[in-house]
C-alpha cells in the first residue's frame, strides 16, 4: 500500500484499520522508503484527537507528532479517554513516549471566583482542568465519570443547535443534531461532541450552499456581518488548502459561539468533585493558565482578560481544592505573565506542566518558545509526568502527590528528579 492511502487510513472509521496503517508507516519508515526525522527533546502534553475535536485520529497524531521530532506526546481530549488505549498502542507501534489524559468544564460556583472569569472565554464561574497522567489500569473508571459528563453536554448541545438554527433561519440554513452533528464526532465510541462539532457541521451546510472562496467569504462578510480582514480572509481565499474547513470555522468560532452558547450546563460538575475523583484514581488533577489575551495565535480567541487580575487570589485556592499540577503554554503569552506564573508555582509546589493545545491542522506540534532556558525545566517535568503515569500503574503510591512519596520527597523539585528518572526509562 502506497504512503498516500495509509496516511488517509490513519483517519479510518474503524480503530484497527487506523492501527494497521499505522504499522505500514512505521514499515516505511525501517526500510527507509520514508525518511526518519530528527529526533529532538521537544516534548507535547496537551493534543487534541477525533474524541473530542481534531483532524487527527489517536494513531494520526502520533504518527504526526513522530514525525515532527517529538520525544515525547500526550493525549488531551475534552470529556472523553476513548483514545487512550489507540493512543498508547500507537506510540509503541511508532516507538514514541506517550502519556494520557483529558480536559474537563468545571464550576468554580461554590468558590470565591462565582461569577468570575477564569480560563473560559465563553462562560464565567467555569473553567477548564486538564488530568494529566492517568493510570492505565484507572481509563475505565475515569470513563465513568466522563460518560456521565458527556451525556448532559449532549443535552445542552441539541438546545445550542437549536439555538444557532434561530441565528441561522434568515439565510435558508438548519442543523438537525442527530444527522448533522453527531456522525461529526467519536460518541460511538466513547468520544465527546463540542461546539466545533457544531460549527464544524455549519461550516460543511456553507460549503455545500455556496462552495469555497469569494462566494463563501462575501456570504460570512456581506450577508452574515462577521469581518474577514488580514491572515484570515487570505486563508478563505486558499481553497486549495486541504483542511479548508477548519480555516472557515475558526473565523466563525469567535463570533457565533457567543451568540448560540448556553451557559450553566449541568456538564461542569462542582471542581471540588473533580478533582476528588480524580485524585482517587491517581491522576494529577491539573488548572490550566490561559492568562490575558491580546491576540489570538490561531485566531479563534479575540482579545479578552482571563486571571491575570486575580491570579494572587486564584492560585492558593486552587492548591486548597486539591490541584496538583498546574499548566501553562509559553507561546501563548508574554514573558512577563510566564514568570509571573512559574514564580507563583515555585511558591505553591504546583507541578509544572505544558503543553501545545492541538486541534487544527496548521499548528505545529512543536513549540519552540519552549526551547528557551526559561522553560528547561518543562522538559525534566515531562519525563516526570510520564515517570508518574507508568509507576503509577504498577503502584498506586508511586504516585507524584501519594502521601508517602511526598513525605520521601517533600519538595516538588526531589519529586520531579525521582519520578525523571523513572520516565526516561520508559523513553522509546
Amino acid at each position: 500500500m502506497d504512503k498516500k492511502t495509509l496516511l488517509k487510513d490513519l483517519n479510518a472509521p474503524e480503530r484497527e484499520v487506523r492501527l494497521e496503517a499505522l504499522r505500514g508507516l512505521r514499515a516505511m519508515l525501517d526500510s527507509g522508503e520514508i525518511k526518519e526525522p530528527v529526533r529532538t527533546e521537544d516534548t507535547n502534553n496537551h493534543v487534541h484527537t477525533t474524541y473530542s475535536f481534531s483532524p487527527y485520529s489517536p494513531a494520526s497524531a502520533v504518527y504526526h507528532a513522530y514525525m515532527s521530532g517529538l520525544s515525547t506526546v500526550g493525549i488531551i481530549d475534552h470529556d472523553s479517554i476513548g483514545g487512550a488505549r489507540e493512543f498508547i498502542e500507537a506510540g509503541e507501534i511508532m516507538g514514541i513516549t506517550t502519556t494520557i489524559g483529558c480536559e474537563v468544564r468545571v464550576s468554580f460556583a461554590d468558590t470565591p471566583f462565582n461569577g468570575m472569569t477564569l480560563n473560559n472565554p465563553d462562560e464565567p464561574t467555569v473553567a477548564y482542568i486538564a488530568l494529566h497522567g492517568l493510570p492505565h489500569n484507572k481509563i475505565d473508571e475515569l470513563d465513568v465519570l466522563l460518560s456521565g459528563i458527556r451525556e448532559k453536554r449532549n443535552e445542552r448541545n441539541a438546545l445550542e443547535v437549536a439555538r444557532l438554527n434561530e441565528i441561522l433561519e434568515p439565510y435558508g440554513l438548519s442543523l438537525d443534531f442527530d444527522r448533522d452533528v453527531r456522525p461529526l464526532s467519536m460518541e460511538h465510541d466513547g468520544g465527546s461532541i463540542t461546539e466545533r462539532h457544531i460549527l464544524y457541521a455549519l461550516v460543511k451546510k456553507l460549503i455545500g450552499k455556496y462552495g469555497k472562496g469569494q462566494p463563501l467569504l462575501d456570504f460570512i462578510g456581506n450577508d452574515m456581518g462577521i469581518e474577514v480582514k488580514g491572515a484570515a480572509r487570505g486563508m478563505l481565499l486558499d481553497t486549495e488548502f486541504e483542511a479548508y474547513d477548519y480555516d472557515v470555522l475558526n473565523i466563525l468560532k469567535s463570533n457565533l459561539v457567543p451568540r448560540f452558547f448556553i451557559a450553566g450546563g449541568d456538564d461542569s460538575l462542582p471542581v471540588k468533585k473533580v478533582v476528588d475523583y480524580a485524585r482517587g484514581l491517581g491522576v494529577i488533577p491539573t488548572y490550566c493558565y490561559l492568562g490575558d489575551v491580546a491576540e489570538s495565535p490561531t485566531g479563534d480567541k479575540k482579545a479578552q482578560k482571563f486571571e491575570d487580575d486575580i491570579l494572587d487570589e486564584l492560585m492558593p485556592v486552587v492548591k486548597k481544592l486539591g490541584f496538583e499540577g498546574f499548566a501553562y503554554m509559553p507561546s501563548r503569552n508574554t514573558m512577563q505573565q510566564l514568570e509571573r506564573v512559574m514564580q507563583k508555582c515555585r511558591e505553591f509546589g504546583f507541578f509544572e506542566i505544558s503543553g501545545e493545545d492541538i486541534n487544527q491542522p496548521r499548528q505545529s506540534f512543536i513549540c519552540i518558545k519552549q526551547r528557551d532556558e526559561a522553560f528547561r525545566h518543562l522538559t525534566d517535568n515531562t519525563w516526570a509526568l510520564v515517570g508518574h503515569e507508568n509507576a503509577a500503574t504498577l503502584d498506586p503510591q508511586e504516585c507524584i502527590y501519594s502521601e508517602s512519596i511526598k513525605q520521601e520527597f517533600p519538595q516538588m523539585d526531589e519529586r520531579v528528579d525521582y519520578f525523571k528518572e523513572i520516565g526516561l526509562r520508559y523513553r522509546k
